[in-house]
Protein backbone atom coordinates (compact mmCIF):
# COMPACT_ATOMS: atom_id res chain seq x y z
CA UNK A 1 0.00 0.00 0.00
CA UNK A 2 1.37 3.38 -1.00
CA UNK A 3 0.39 4.82 2.38
CA UNK A 4 1.33 1.98 4.78
CA UNK A 5 2.69 0.68 8.23
CA UNK A 6 1.82 -0.89 11.71
CA UNK A 7 2.06 -3.02 14.87
CA UNK A 8 1.33 -6.14 17.60
CA UNK A 9 -0.13 -9.93 19.28
CA UNK A 10 -1.97 -11.53 22.67
CA UNK A 11 -3.48 -14.22 25.14
CA UNK A 12 -3.25 -17.45 27.06
CA UNK A 13 -2.72 -20.86 25.48
CA UNK A 14 -5.82 -22.35 23.87
CA UNK A 15 -6.12 -26.11 23.96
CA UNK A 16 -8.10 -25.96 20.70
CA UNK A 17 -5.29 -24.21 18.84
CA UNK A 18 -3.69 -26.39 16.13
CA UNK A 19 -0.19 -27.60 16.86
CA UNK A 20 2.38 -24.97 16.03
CA UNK A 21 -0.16 -22.16 15.76
CA UNK A 22 0.05 -19.10 18.00
CA UNK A 23 -1.93 -19.47 21.19
CA UNK A 24 -5.06 -17.38 21.67
CA UNK A 25 -7.15 -16.23 24.62
CA UNK A 26 -8.97 -19.44 25.52
CA UNK A 27 -11.72 -17.71 27.46
CA UNK A 28 -12.36 -15.19 24.71
CA UNK A 29 -12.26 -12.41 27.28
CA UNK A 30 -9.90 -9.47 27.37
CA UNK A 31 -6.69 -10.01 29.30
CA UNK A 32 -6.88 -6.37 30.32
CA UNK A 33 -8.07 -5.26 33.74
CA UNK A 34 -9.07 -1.66 33.01
CA UNK A 35 -12.54 -0.89 31.65
CA UNK A 36 -12.15 2.09 29.27
CA UNK A 37 -15.90 2.65 29.11
CA UNK A 38 -15.71 3.91 32.72
CA UNK A 39 -13.76 6.99 31.59
CA UNK A 40 -15.79 10.09 32.43
CA UNK A 41 -17.19 12.36 29.75
CA UNK A 42 -15.36 15.66 29.34
CA UNK A 43 -18.03 18.25 28.60
CA UNK A 44 -15.58 20.75 27.11
CA UNK A 45 -14.19 18.23 24.64
CA UNK A 46 -17.59 16.70 23.95
CA UNK A 47 -18.79 20.16 22.99
CA UNK A 48 -16.24 20.18 20.16
CA UNK A 49 -17.53 17.01 18.51
CA UNK A 50 -18.59 17.80 14.91
CA UNK A 51 -22.36 17.99 14.50
CA UNK A 52 -22.62 15.02 12.14
CA UNK A 53 -20.61 12.79 14.47
CA UNK A 54 -22.55 13.97 17.52
CA UNK A 55 -25.83 13.21 15.75
CA UNK A 56 -24.61 9.72 14.87
CA UNK A 57 -23.52 9.14 18.46
CA UNK A 58 -20.92 6.56 17.48
CA UNK A 59 -17.23 6.88 16.68
CA UNK A 60 -16.63 4.39 13.86
CA UNK A 61 -13.09 3.01 13.96
CA UNK A 62 -11.34 1.04 11.23
CA UNK A 63 -8.89 -1.53 12.60
CA UNK A 64 -7.07 -4.59 11.33
CA UNK A 65 -8.02 -6.91 14.17
CA UNK A 66 -5.30 -9.48 13.55
CA UNK A 67 -2.56 -7.55 15.31
CA UNK A 68 -2.58 -8.51 18.99
CA UNK A 69 -2.19 -7.14 21.57
CA UNK A 70 -2.99 -3.84 19.86
CA UNK A 71 -6.10 -5.05 18.07
CA UNK A 72 -7.36 -8.61 17.74
CA UNK A 73 -10.53 -10.68 18.05
CA UNK A 74 -11.78 -12.64 21.01
CA UNK A 75 -12.48 -16.36 20.67
CA UNK A 76 -15.95 -15.55 19.30
CA UNK A 77 -14.24 -14.28 16.15
CA UNK A 78 -16.24 -11.04 16.22
CA UNK A 79 -15.46 -8.96 19.30
CA UNK A 80 -12.43 -6.69 19.06
CA UNK A 81 -10.02 -6.26 21.96
CA UNK A 82 -6.54 -4.90 22.59
CA UNK A 83 -4.97 -1.67 23.79
CA UNK A 84 -5.87 0.18 20.58
CA UNK A 85 -9.47 -0.97 21.00
CA UNK A 86 -9.51 0.18 24.63
CA UNK A 87 -8.06 3.53 23.60
CA UNK A 88 -10.84 3.92 21.02
CA UNK A 89 -13.42 3.21 23.71
CA UNK A 90 -11.80 5.66 26.13
CA UNK A 91 -11.75 8.38 23.47
CA UNK A 92 -15.40 7.78 22.67
CA UNK A 93 -16.38 7.82 26.36
CA UNK A 94 -14.53 11.10 26.86
CA UNK A 95 -16.47 12.62 23.98
CA UNK A 96 -19.85 11.25 25.09
CA UNK A 97 -19.93 8.76 22.21
CA UNK A 98 -19.91 5.01 21.77
CA UNK A 99 -17.10 3.29 19.88
CA UNK A 100 -17.73 0.87 17.04
CA UNK A 101 -14.48 -0.90 16.14
CA UNK A 102 -14.89 -2.48 12.72
CA UNK A 103 -12.56 -5.15 11.39
CA UNK A 104 -10.88 -4.08 8.15
CA UNK A 105 -8.00 -5.16 5.95
CA UNK A 106 -5.07 -2.97 6.85
CA UNK A 107 -4.52 -1.44 3.38
CA UNK A 108 -8.22 -0.47 3.16
CA UNK A 109 -8.38 1.67 6.31
CA UNK A 110 -6.73 4.90 5.16
CA UNK A 111 -8.69 5.10 1.89
CA UNK A 112 -11.89 4.59 3.92
CA UNK A 113 -11.34 7.53 6.27
CA UNK A 114 -14.04 10.18 6.10
CA UNK A 115 -16.46 7.87 4.32
CA UNK A 116 -16.53 4.46 5.96
CA UNK A 117 -14.54 5.26 9.12
CA UNK A 118 -14.31 8.35 11.30
CA UNK A 119 -10.81 7.36 12.41
CA UNK A 120 -8.34 4.56 11.91
CA UNK A 121 -6.67 3.06 14.98
CA UNK A 122 -4.51 0.18 13.85
CA UNK A 123 -0.89 0.76 14.90
CA UNK A 124 -0.15 3.10 11.99
CA UNK A 125 3.48 4.21 12.09
CA UNK A 126 3.92 7.86 11.20
CA UNK A 127 5.86 8.38 7.97
CA UNK A 128 6.15 11.08 5.35
CA UNK A 129 4.07 9.18 2.79
CA UNK A 130 1.11 8.86 5.13
CA UNK A 131 1.31 12.43 6.32
CA UNK A 132 0.69 13.54 2.74
CA UNK A 133 -2.55 11.58 2.66
CA UNK A 134 -4.08 11.75 6.16
CA UNK A 135 -3.91 13.53 9.52
CA UNK A 136 -2.00 11.58 12.18
CA UNK A 137 -2.31 11.90 15.97
CA UNK A 138 0.59 10.28 17.82
CA UNK A 139 -0.17 8.04 20.81
CA UNK A 140 2.39 5.20 21.00
CA UNK A 141 6.06 4.46 20.28
CA UNK A 142 7.30 1.30 18.58
CA UNK A 143 10.21 0.14 16.46
CA UNK A 144 11.11 -2.84 14.31
CA UNK A 145 12.16 -6.09 15.97
CA UNK A 146 13.08 -9.41 14.35
CA UNK A 147 12.37 -12.92 15.60
CA UNK A 148 13.55 -16.40 14.71
CA UNK A 149 12.60 -19.91 15.73
CA UNK A 150 13.99 -20.71 19.18
CA UNK A 151 17.74 -21.27 19.03
CA UNK A 152 18.00 -19.63 15.58
CA UNK A 153 18.46 -22.98 13.78
CA UNK A 154 18.95 -21.29 10.38
CA UNK A 155 21.67 -18.92 11.67
CA UNK A 156 19.89 -15.74 10.64
CA UNK A 157 21.65 -12.41 11.16
CA UNK A 158 19.75 -9.13 10.93
CA UNK A 159 22.86 -7.65 9.33
CA UNK A 160 22.66 -10.04 6.36
CA UNK A 161 19.39 -11.76 5.45
CA UNK A 162 20.25 -12.24 1.77
CA UNK A 163 19.04 -15.67 0.67
CA UNK A 164 16.78 -16.08 3.71
CA UNK A 165 12.99 -16.34 3.82
CA UNK A 166 11.44 -13.58 5.89
CA UNK A 167 7.78 -13.15 6.84
CA UNK A 168 6.02 -9.80 7.28
CA UNK A 169 2.46 -8.53 7.44
CA UNK A 170 1.34 -7.01 4.14
CA UNK A 171 1.55 -3.22 3.99
CA UNK A 172 3.85 -2.69 6.96
CA UNK A 173 7.08 -0.67 7.06
CA UNK A 174 8.87 -3.95 7.58
CA UNK A 175 7.79 -4.95 4.07
CA UNK A 176 8.43 -1.54 2.53
CA UNK A 177 10.82 0.14 2.83
CA UNK A 178 12.82 -2.14 5.14
CA UNK A 179 12.95 -5.42 3.20
CA UNK A 180 12.72 -3.62 -0.14
CA UNK A 181 15.87 -1.68 0.71
CA UNK A 182 17.61 -4.77 2.07
CA UNK A 183 16.83 -6.68 -1.14
CA UNK A 184 18.28 -3.86 -3.23
CA UNK A 185 21.51 -4.11 -1.23
CA UNK A 186 21.60 -7.90 -1.71
CA UNK A 187 21.28 -7.41 -5.47
CA UNK A 188 23.96 -4.71 -5.52
CA UNK A 189 26.32 -7.01 -3.62
CA UNK A 190 25.66 -9.93 -5.97
CA UNK A 191 24.05 -11.96 -3.18
CA UNK A 192 20.87 -14.09 -3.33
CA UNK A 193 17.63 -12.16 -2.90
CA UNK A 194 15.54 -12.28 0.25
CA UNK A 195 12.38 -14.32 -0.21
CA UNK A 196 9.71 -12.10 1.30
CA UNK A 197 6.57 -13.89 2.51
CA UNK A 198 3.91 -11.20 2.82
CA UNK A 199 0.70 -12.27 4.55
CA UNK A 200 -2.45 -10.31 5.41
CA UNK A 201 -2.56 -11.44 9.05
CA UNK A 202 0.33 -11.17 11.51
CA UNK A 203 -0.90 -14.29 13.28
CA UNK A 204 -0.28 -16.27 10.07
CA UNK A 205 3.27 -14.90 9.86
CA UNK A 206 3.93 -16.01 13.44
CA UNK A 207 2.50 -19.46 12.70
CA UNK A 208 4.82 -19.85 9.72
CA UNK A 209 7.81 -19.01 11.88
CA UNK A 210 6.81 -21.48 14.57
CA UNK A 211 6.28 -24.18 11.93
CA UNK A 212 9.66 -23.47 10.35
CA UNK A 213 8.44 -22.51 6.87
CA UNK A 214 10.17 -19.11 7.13
CA UNK A 215 13.59 -18.32 8.59
CA UNK A 216 12.62 -15.12 10.40
CA UNK A 217 9.93 -12.51 10.76
CA UNK A 218 10.08 -8.75 11.21
CA UNK A 219 7.33 -6.76 12.93
CA UNK A 220 6.75 -3.90 15.32
CA UNK A 221 8.43 -4.45 18.68
CA UNK A 222 5.22 -4.95 20.74
CA UNK A 223 4.19 -7.76 18.41
CA UNK A 224 7.42 -9.66 18.79
CA UNK A 225 7.40 -9.34 22.58
CA UNK A 226 3.86 -10.61 22.71
CA UNK A 227 4.42 -13.37 20.15
CA UNK A 228 7.12 -14.88 22.36
CA UNK A 229 4.59 -15.20 25.16
CA UNK A 230 1.84 -16.26 22.78
CA UNK A 231 3.87 -19.15 21.39
CA UNK A 232 5.11 -20.27 24.81
CA UNK A 233 8.71 -19.36 24.00
CA UNK A 234 8.93 -21.17 20.67
CA UNK A 235 10.54 -18.09 19.11
CA UNK A 236 13.40 -15.78 20.14
CA UNK A 237 14.12 -12.11 19.52
CA UNK A 238 16.90 -11.45 17.03
CA UNK A 239 18.96 -8.29 17.36
CA UNK A 240 17.78 -5.01 18.88
CA UNK A 241 14.85 -2.71 18.23
CA UNK A 242 15.61 -0.13 15.54
CA UNK A 243 13.84 2.69 13.70
CA UNK A 244 11.67 3.46 16.72
CA UNK A 245 8.90 5.82 15.67
CA UNK A 246 5.53 7.06 16.92
CA UNK A 247 2.30 5.40 15.88
CA UNK A 248 -0.83 7.39 15.27
CA UNK A 249 -4.59 7.57 15.09
CA UNK A 250 -5.47 8.49 11.51
CA UNK A 251 -8.12 10.96 10.36
CA UNK A 252 -9.14 12.08 6.85
CA UNK A 253 -6.91 14.88 5.57
CA UNK A 254 -9.81 17.28 5.10
CA UNK A 255 -11.19 16.68 8.60
CA UNK A 256 -8.82 18.94 10.52
CA UNK A 257 -11.36 19.72 13.26
CA UNK A 258 -11.78 16.05 14.16
CA UNK A 259 -8.02 15.48 13.96
CA UNK A 260 -7.43 18.35 16.39
CA UNK A 261 -10.09 17.00 18.71
CA UNK A 262 -8.49 13.54 18.65
CA UNK A 263 -5.16 15.05 19.71
CA UNK A 264 -6.75 16.99 22.58
CA UNK A 265 -8.65 13.92 23.74
CA UNK A 266 -5.62 11.62 23.69
CA UNK A 267 -3.62 14.21 25.63
CA UNK A 268 -6.42 14.46 28.18
CA UNK A 269 -6.35 10.66 28.63
CA UNK A 270 -2.56 10.78 29.04
CA UNK A 271 -2.81 13.55 31.64
CA UNK A 272 -5.57 11.95 33.71
CA UNK A 273 -3.88 8.54 33.81
CA UNK A 274 -6.46 6.58 31.82
CA UNK A 275 -4.04 6.08 28.94
CA UNK A 276 -1.38 4.68 31.26
CA UNK A 277 -3.86 2.26 32.81
CA UNK A 278 -4.83 0.97 29.37
CA UNK A 279 -1.25 0.27 28.32
CA UNK A 280 -0.34 -1.22 31.70
CA UNK A 281 -3.29 -3.59 31.55
CA UNK A 282 -1.95 -4.94 28.26
CA UNK A 283 1.68 -5.07 29.47
CA UNK A 284 2.77 -2.47 26.95
CA UNK A 285 3.75 0.49 29.12
CA UNK A 286 7.14 0.60 27.38
CA UNK A 287 5.47 2.17 24.36
CA UNK A 288 3.84 5.02 26.29
CA UNK A 289 4.34 8.64 25.24
CA UNK A 290 3.95 11.75 27.39
CA UNK A 291 2.68 14.03 24.66
CA UNK A 292 0.27 13.47 21.79
CA UNK A 293 1.01 15.53 18.68
CA UNK A 294 -0.93 16.30 15.52
CA UNK A 295 1.03 15.53 12.36
CA UNK A 296 4.52 15.40 13.91
CA UNK A 297 7.30 15.12 11.37
CA UNK A 298 8.87 11.64 11.28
Amino acid sequence: MALTVLGTVAGCANSDTPAGAPATDASGSSVASFDPTTVAKDDALAGQVPAALKSKGTLTVGSDTSYAPAEFLKADGQTAQGYDVDLAKAIAATLGLKASVQTAKFPSILPGLGSKYDVGISSFTINAERLKAVNMVSYFQAGTQWAVKKGNPNNVSVDDVCGKTVGVQTGTVQETPDLTDRNAKCKAAGKPAITVVSLENQTDVTTRLVNGSIDAMAADSPIISYAITQTNGQIDKLGSVYDAAPQAITVAKKDTALASLMQKTVQKLIDDGSYGKILASWNNSDGAVKTSELNPQP
